[in-house]
């Protein structure tokens, strides 16, 4: 029998995971979302496998300066709803960025993740920031 080339969890422990720094000013949401969700999952590497978490960390700086294309910005509603009846609240991604800008950044790469318990454990690896500092300057992050 040979062996196999799919990664097992004992080979992706914490000396392996690289942090990577994203400067998300003036990127499309979208397309930096599916970036940013394939790191964390690991899918930029060649021993990529699905069911084990093989990413790395990825810090996202300037949140607030991310873009939307064409009228999302205004047009596009993200929904809350508190439990009560008639109490579901709307608001734009412009009311988002002024609330908190890592909402915007973070709903967007969670909603590229797959839905299970794997994606939970990856999206513990994003660390979002609206400006351009971040606390993160040990692990010396490689810049994407």
């Amino acid at each position: 029998m040979s062996t196999s080339t799919l990664a097992k969890k004992e080979q992706h422990g914490a000396a392996t995971k690289k942090w990577y720094l994203f400067d998300a000013s003036e990127e499309i949401l979208g397309r930096m979302a599916v970036r940013v969700a394939n790191i964390l999952r690991g899918r930029h590497r060649p021993t990529y496998t699905p069911h084990v978490d093989s990413g790395d960390f990825v810090v996202v700086v300037n949140a607030d300066r991310v873009r939307l294309s064409g009228k999302k910005d205004s047009r596009k509603k993200y929904m809350f709803y508190t439990g009560y009846m008639g109490n579901e609240k709307y608001r734009t991604p412009a009311q988002m960025r002024v609330r908190d800008p890592r909402f915007v950044v973070e709903h967007a790469v969670r909603g590229m993740m797959p839905k299970n318990r794997l994606a939970d454990a990856a999206i513990k690896k994003l660390k979002v920031y609206g400006g351009p500092d971040h606390p993160h300057a040990a692990q010396n992050p490689e810049k994407l």
